[in-house]
């Protein structure tokens, strides 16, 4: 993602219409539905179709995937037609590079974050991806990817290229999304668990209070302005 580019908000696991409406109505950029059945935010092809067609042409279409092969993405991307695939699992930067090639679709790669050698590695995809996702890293015996709810360390950025646009993730909420724009100052923001009631429940409420505080964040408005 370009430094230039305006700021984004995306508001991932998306999985029921009413949710996928709020998220619309909020004002988010981008909308994400995960193929992982692993993930209570899974959702089968047909349905994410369905929901992708709802969302065309209102926000960027994000499609999830954990290590998927070259088959699993042919059907994925026959099937939803997203904007962007993210890659949310193991892949290399020479993987994502050749997704990209191969299904001519803007690829987001997720990184998790909970070292400083994880923020080392985040250059050598800067030029594989279109767009970085930096996520707490999960625990070692964690059966899915991704932040789980959890924040990182936010000063470990600190040793990132000023230059390298990212999106940020991992344990953001509408209590704590504004403070951490303020202060790690991303391309973006993701969020899934911080705007449910329960693993996979999203709330509307919850989600249009974080693209709130988030628009007012990237706006430079001060804490506490409502």
């Amino acid at each position: 993602m370009p430094p230039t580019a305006a700021p984004e908000i995306k508001i991932c696991g998306l999985s029921t219409p009413e949710t996928l409406a709020a998220a619309l109505a909020a004002g988010a950029d981008l909308v994400g539905f995960v193929s992982f059945p692993r993930s209570p935010r899974h959702v089968g092809l047909d349905a994410m179709a369905t929901l992708a067609d709802a969302a065309r042409g209102r926000a960027g279409i994000v499609a999830l995937t954990v290590d998927a092969d070259d088959a699993a993405l042919d059907a994925l991307v026959a099937a939803v037609r997203p904007d962007i695939l993210q890659l949310h699992g193991h892949e290399t930067p020479e993987r994502c590079a050749a997704v990209r090639a191969r299904f001519g679709v803007s690829v987001m790669k997720a990184l998790g974050i909970g070292t400083a050698a994880d923020v080392s590695a985040v250059a050598s995809f800067a030029g594989a991806a279109d767009r970085l996702l930096l996520d707490a890293k999960p625990p070692k015996d964690a059966s899915r990817p991704g932040g789980l709810g959890a924040t990182f360390d936010w000063s470990l950025l600190e040793d990132l290229d000023p230059a390298l646009s990212f999106m940020l993730s991992g344990g953001l909420d509408p209590d704590n999304v504004g403070a951490a724009i303020r202060r790690v100052r991303p391309a973006g923001v993701d969020v899934s668990s911080g705007v449910e009631t329960a693993p996979g429940v999203k709330s509307a409420a919850l989600i249009a209070a974080f693209v709130a505080a988030a628009r007012r964040a990237f706006a430079g408005e001060p804490a506490g302005v409502a």
